[in-house]
């Protein structure tokens, strides 16, 4: 899908390549996130492949072409592309500046139109937002509006420049795991660069870890954190990471429990209320028939509502956030512990619940990581 061959890019006054000889296969689907200490080359080589910046030497392939052998401007409108400062036409509605690739490759209104409704509906935001303009959106939603640009033309290749790194925590959060499901599901192949290694660590198919303009290391995050090539790269990984304390648990689907507490959507309150007294619990996961998550509800919803409503779906909250089950079990640690959440609920590609995550079980892992061996050789020896 995308190579490098040969890659160097010498700026004119420095005395060294900012990309020197730079060689890499991405596959086609593969999410690939360059990463690395400032000036190290990350971005200009990302901004190599839609000629932001030209080559000084070698070949970037696209699909098996030279992209120096192509039209500039027909190249970019080809290429997905998504930058921090989001860079919506503030005079442009929502879904003006989500067309707007489609109207310089004339598509005629209706098109443009149709193509439209058809992303916005990807990330949960409402139909009608298309006429709003971007100062009527929030910094997330705007930037959601920014990914969903890069996608109206549905470009197979799409190069992501720092885009969530302006975003506060929690929507940062939201977004990566709302863009991961995306990708996947619309199986794009991604050049994301970023100076964040937790957020490399969440996206990537393969990290390639940068300096001085050149690749120190590429491989999957497991490899990376497991079999960092060098001083530098386990620097610069930091030696704290989950993995490197318990290699053998990595993903959520690991320790999960997969019978969750559930109600469907159409149950009374009551059956809700007799559940939680039946199980000793003080919330529910909320389900339709077919087992896909809804959201939940707890019981200070339904006693406060109880006189007024009748059934689950009248009160539960759905936005109760959810991660895949391929999701990193570190990344949900946090996401946990910054929310405060409880528990989490633990999904498959088609938001069909697979489980839960829940506080005691991290607790209990965290526990065997640290004690488990030595409370063992303890009970030997006694």
């Amino acid at each position: 899908m995308l190579e490098f061959k040969e890659v160097t890019k010498q700026f004119e006054g420095n005395d060294y390549p900012s990309v020197h000889k730079l060689n890499l296969k991405i596959e086609r689907g593969e999410f690939v996130v360059f990463i690395g200490p400032s000036g190290c080359g990350k971005t200009t080589t990302m901004k190599m492949i839609n000629r932001l910046i030209e080559p000084s030497s070698g070949e970037i392939l696209v699909d098996g072409v030279n992209v120096l052998k192509q039209n500039a401007v027909q190249l970019r409108r080809s290429i997905g592309y998504v930058i921090q400062q989001i860079g919506l036409m503030p005079h442009m509605t929502v879904g003006e500046n989500i067309s707007l690739v489609g109207s310089l490759l004339k598509w005629n209104k209706e098109k443009q139109q149709k193509r439209a409704k058809e992303l916005i509906s990807l990330v949960d935001l409402p139909e009608e937002y298309l006429n709003r303009y971007p100062h009527e959106l929030s910094g997330g939603q705007q930037q959601r509006i920014g990914v969903l640009r890069a996608l109206a033309v549905n470009p197979p290749l799409i190069l992501m420049d720092e885009p969530f790194g302006a975003l506060d925590p929690i929507t940062r959060d939201s977004l990566q795991e709302e863009f991961k499901k995306l990708q996947r599901e619309m199986d794009k192949t991604i050049v994301f660069v970023t100076h964040d290694m937790d957020e490399a660590i969440k996206l990537a198919d393969k990290i390639v870890i940068m300096n001085k303009g050149e690749i120190v290391q590429a491989g999957t995050p497991d490899d990376i954190l497991r079999h960092p090539a060098n001083e530098f790269v386990e620097d610069f990984i930091g030696k704290d990471r989950l993995l490197e304390s318990r290699p053998e648990v990595t993903r959520v689907e690991q320790i999960m429990n997969p019978n969750p507490i559930t109600i469907e959507e159409e149950s009374s309150l009551k059956e809700a209320i007799q559940k939680m007294h039946a199980k000793r619990v003080d919330s529910l996961l909320v389900v339709d028939e077919s087992g896909i998550l809804k959201g939940y509800v707890d019981i200070e919803m339904i006693d406060s509502n109880y006189k007024k409503k009748n059934q689950v779906y009248e009160v539960m909250d759905t936005a109760k956030y959810a991660v895949d089950k391929n999701s990193l079990l570190r990344d949900t640690m946090y996401r946990m512990l910054r929310s405060g959440s409880s528990y989490v609920p633990v999904v498959t590609d088609n938001n069909k619940l697979a489980g839960i995550v829940t506080r005691a079980t991290l607790a209990d892992m965290v526990y065997n990581t640290i004690w488990g061996d030595e409370t063992a050789e303890g009970s030997a020896i006694e």
